[in-house]
């Protein structure tokens, strides 16, 4: 019955055919995009060692996690979804949270590992979506989404270029966010697995119903009523 709970109705999951592709919330997943290439430019542009790209990197950054905030929601609410819309949004998230952690790490601002740990839980959780998409779709967790909000915070404030204190200070919001990314991570996992073990026994339970068939049914409510 967890299981049940765990997995949120997708009302959307096969958007009808009338959907048009071209649409506000994929111009805004695609938009998203093209900041990526941008993004990376202005961050490693001279090495990280001009502040003015740097803050302009940090303001492409924030841009492009609005469009992500607001991309989905628009599309859920207006009946936009689309199955380019479905794929092209993980892609545009991973690309840009990936192409951020790769150049602060390659600037030598943030350790290769706490890099390889966020990617490896994101390119997971990923391939998971794929792996149990036909059985069903896990809601966003509240810790998934504080692990959003908290991980595009730190990544934002080590693309700014801060030193002293703040700088340090930095640190612990990024331990929080690698803390609620590993988490976070685990949950999806113990979900996708429920997800496919529930999913296999309602399977199995209405191919014995059908192998049953009429007569068996009828059999049973005989036998009930003696």
């Amino acid at each position: 019955m967890t299981a049940v709970t765990d997995v949120a109705p997708d009302p959307a999951a096969t958007p009808p055919s009338s959907v048009k592709l071209v649409n506000l919330p994929n111009a805004l997943t695609v938009l998203r995009l093209a900041m990526v290439p941008v993004f990376a430019v202005l961050l490693l542009h001279d090495g990280g060692l001009d502040d003015s790209d740097r803050y302009w990197a940090a303001l492409v950054f924030v841009l492009a996690i609005i469009t992500d905030r607001y991309d989905g929601m628009i599309a859920r609410r207006t009946g936009q979804v689309t199955e380019f819309g479905k794929l092209a949004d993980p892609i545009a998230d991973k690309a840009l949270i990936g192409t951020a952690l790769v150049g602060l790490s390659v600037l030598g601002l943030l350790p290769w590992w706490v890099t390889v740990v966020i990617l490896v839980r994101e390119v997971g959780v990923t391939v998971l979506r794929f792996w149990v998409i036909r059985h069903g779709v896990i809601a966003a967790s509240r810790g998934g989404k504080a692990k959003t909000v908290v991980q595009s915070l730190a990544i934002g404030l080590y693309i700014v270029p801060l030193t002293g204190l703040p700088a340090t200070g930095r640190w612990w919001i990024m331990a929080a966010a690698l803390a609620l990314t590993v988490l976070t991570g685990l949950d999806y996992v113990y979900r996708a697995l429920t997800l496919r073990r529930t999913s296999a026994r309602a399977m199995r339970a209405a191919a014995a119903r059908r192998a049953a068939g009429p007569s068996g049914a009828s059999g049973a409510r005989t036998d009930t009523a003696a």
